[in-house]
């Protein structure tokens, strides 16, 4: 990083003040090096910073500030303001310029040798003396947008690190050369904008820290006898950042909401602080990449989901394309959504997130194509005899067999303090006051092993089954990080282990508090519950408390909420002469409704109420083409069924549905059998807009890991939620198709009907999966 003098982080901050400047004086830990940052307070609304170029010892320092206060005797001398550990940014709002300062801080953890660090307190300071400043300072508009900036709560979720590029995964920082500003510029820091100008000015970084927020948690556990740290980061993006009913799916440019990086780094313990190796493991949740967003409402706990067609599925190709230029590729999408509804809801977005990926896939190289699972982990969770942690904890090895992780060498070599600092090196911590001309300790992390590519898994909000997913990958990847350490013999931990449980622990907490960030109130850690024995009863009261707490949230303080992010942010700026933030529409629709023509914006003012609950709307405001038929494409209405539905073209990738007249008069018939499929039904499924099933490689997770005692029950249930429009896709055709796409002439029709649990055994499972991951396409379950 550039904010480096002479091998050295200005970490600790003293503040003056005169009637004309404020003196910021900045040393290293080890107070060998002394810098003072000059800032104008004569001037109303424009911000004066310079930087002296000259690097002062202690005893300099303090006779250049004795020189000050001489000279400035006759107005007041110079007056001590605080201490201070960095500065969080400059803001402006309708009148003078502020100085954020982080006043108290906290040591959270420690990366080989580099500490990391929490907000304790903080403080806002106004630039500009008393007697410059502009009327508009004390109106009541400024004070509202203060108090607004004030109310993202520095001392909550954020953390930072002075050497350590906290920001990026540890990968990024071996492998990349990006230091300085343009870290800064990555979308986890959440103070770039507030970091912007002083960044500009000085061309620097060495009196600001890059905030990042999310959730970090660092522990001692063992293993086997030995002793290793454990460290869990959760990284928000703040690219269209919000809470959770105003900021749904994704925005033009691909970014999608509560976009979350989550990275596990296990290394052992020593005497020293620098271990002989790390391991690093990497995995993504994110919103449904579609544009749909829902609109809050108090007397609703449960908002209309609105999905807006994307031609050519531009934005969710934008997103993607972006994590693979992240994370590289395989990119393999781990879908939770349920698989049918009473009122369909999750259901749409699922089978249109699935027509996008097939889409995408169609212009892919074969090895770039997305890979696809659909698991319908609600439903899973209700069947009795799955045990839905070990059939996630099963995906998650085969996914780590496909993308490995980061497990690197550390070499410890000395280093002249006077060096610039090379390239993947970390220096060793030390509060070291003797002389300049001593060595430094640094570290050298050579890979021996680079994670490709990233599981990326979302639910419906990206939050409570998120995390169980999260878990159970995390885990998986807990045991090859330990035994590629050598901490242990087997590169798998049991779920019922000790470790698993202070994983669990670890995960748990970081879903709570992903959770509250984005959606209000802690997560719905119901299967987590299940899985330490935890009291039923108890737990259902806490899950319907949690609800209450969420939807009380969402309906009457997100929106203040996500004013204040913005502000934050630097996604509205305030000016003279223009509308206040608050006398604006909804964030969502500042955001949406400013892509459409105005035709789509009153098509919306008149929609946005209509529907009752549970409903979702296919916002079909965009030109409708033709079918090949001669019929004419119409938008999908509530709890109307789907009956002539084509097959999509890239140009109109609309749902189109028949009159309800003709609809209500449709007759499929019968379910024949668990493991078979009607004409009819495969014909609907077509008209669905799906591709054929031998060009999706589908498998169903219900003929996977269902009990035997629940045929009946699915039988049931498939046969009167048949009319769903969005039922479920699935190999119960009687032919079978192979993984590749293509039919298997060398088995009998009747292999389909095997029962459900030999079909659940795990082996057979990891068969078909490896089957899945060498070839691609789809896997449903």
């Amino acid at each position: 990083m550039e904010a480096m003098t002479g091998g050295k982080f200005l970490q600790k901050f003293r503040l003056y003040e005169t009637r004309s400047k404020f003196y910021l004086i900045g040393r290293d830990k080890s107070r060998t090096h002394w810098r003072v940052l000059k800032i104008d307070r004569m001037e109303c609304t424009e911000l004066g910073v310079e930087e002296d170029p000259t690097s002062y010892t202690e005893n300099e320092c303090q006779e250049l500030l004795w020189r000050i206060h001489e000279g400035n005797r006759l107005t007041g001398g110079l007056k001590f303001v605080t201490k201070c550990y960095g500065i969080v940014g400059f803001v402006k709002f309708l009148g003078p310029y502020y100085m954020v300062v982080i006043t108290r801080r906290r040591k959270v953890g420690t990366i080989c040798g580099h500490e990391i660090y929490s907000i304790g307190k903080s403080e806002m300071i106004a630039i500009p003396s008393v007697i410059v400043w502009p009327n508009v300072a004390y109106s009541r508009d400024e004070n509202r947008y203060k108090r607004l900036l004030c109310s993202v709560d520095l001392s909550k979720d954020f953390f930072f690190s002075y050497s350590y590029n906290i920001m990026r995964s540890l990968q990024k920082n071996i492998t990349e050369k990006n230091t300085g500003q343009v870290v800064y510029e990555t979308m986890f820091v959440w103070n770039e904008f507030l970091t912007r100008a002083i960044r500009n000015h000085l061309k620097n970084t060495s009196w600001t820290v890059a905030l990042v927020h999310g959730f970090f948690k660092q522990s001692k556990l063992s293993v086997s006898g030995k002793d290793f740290w454990l460290t869990l980061i959760a990284r928000r993006s703040r690219h269209f950042a919000g809470t959770r009913f105003l900021k749904r799916g994704v925005n033009e440019k691909g970014r999608v909401a509560n976009d979350v990086e989550t990275e596990q780094i296990v290394f052992e313990d020593t005497s020293d602080g620098i271990p002989s190796h790390m391991a690093s493991v990497v995995q993504h949740r994110g919103s449904i990449p579609l544009i749909w967003f829902q609109e809050t409402s108090r007397l609703n706990i449960r908002p209309d989901i609105i999905l807006k067609p994307d031609v050519d599925y531009k934005a969710t190709r934008l997103h993607f394309e972006n994590l693979a230029l992240r994370y590289g590729n395989p990119i393999i999408i781990l879908n939770l959504i349920k698989t049918r509804e009473k009122k369909p809801r999750e259901s749409l977005l699922r089978a249109e997130f699935a027509k996008a990926i097939y889409y995408i896939n169609k212009e892919l190289t074969e090895d770039k194509r997305l890979k696809f699972l659909h698991m319908d982990l609600s439903k899973l969770s209700r069947r009795k005899g799955t045990n839905v942690l070990a059939l996630l904890n099963k995906v998650a090895s085969d996914v780590l067999d496909l993308t490995e992780f980061l497990h690197c060498e550390i070499s410890t070599s000395a280093k002249s303090e006077d060096a610039s600092s090379g390239e993947r090196t970390v220096a060793k911590s030390r509060d070291d006051k003797s002389s300049s001309n001593q060595s430094e300790c640094v570290a050298k992390l050579v890979p021996l092993l680079l994670q490709k590519g990233v599981l990326r898994t979302n639910c419906i909000d990206c939050l409570d089954r998120t995390n169980v997913a999260q878990f159970a990958y995390g885990l998986a990847a807990l045991g090859r990080q330990l035994h590629a350490l050598g901490l242990t013999e087997a590169p798998k931990i049991e779920l019922h282990a000790p470790l698993a449980d202070d994983l669990m622990d670890f995960y748990e907490r970081m879903g709570d508090t992903l959770a509250i960030q984005y959606g209000g109130s802690a997560a719905h850690n119901k299967i987590f519950c299940e899985q330490r024995g935890q009291w039923k009863a108890a737990t259902q009261s806490q899950e319907f408390l949690r609800t209450l707490q969420r939807y009380y949230n969402n309906a009457y303080t997100d929106h203040d909420k996500q004013d204040a992010i913005n502000v934050f942010l630097g996604h509205f700026q305030p000016q003279q002469g223009k509308p206040a933030l608050w006398k604006l529409d909804s964030d969502q629709h500042y955001n949406i409704g400013r892509q459409g023509t105005l035709k789509e914006e009153i098509a919306r003012s008149f929609i946005k109420r209509s529907l009752s609950d549970g409903n979702i709307l296919l916002e079909n405001s965009l030109p409708v083409s033709n079918c090949d038929n001669g019929r004419n494409n119409t938008a999908l209405l509530p709890m109307q069924q789907l009956d002539d539905i084509r097959e999509p073209s890239d140009s109109a990738p609309d749902i189109s549905i028949c009159e309800p007249n003709t609809c209500s008069s449709m007759n499929y018939g019968t379910v024949p059998g668990r493991h078979s499929m009607s004409e009819e039904r495969q014909s609907y499924l077509k008209r669905l807009g799906y591709p054929e099933l031998h060009s999706s490689n589908f498998l169903d997770l219900d003929l996977l890991s269902s009990s035997g005692n629940s045929c009946d029950e699915e039988v049931f249930e498939r046969s009167s939620l048949i009319n769903s429009p969005m039922d479920e896709i699935s190999v119960e055709s009687s032919t079978s198709y192979s993984e590749q796409g293509h039919v298997d002439e060398g088995r009998d029709d009747t292999d389909l009907s095997r029962s459900s649990s030999q079909l659940s055994d795990v082996r057979d499972y990891s068969d078909r999966f490896a089957n899945w991951v060498a070839n691609g396409g789809m896997l449903c379950y």
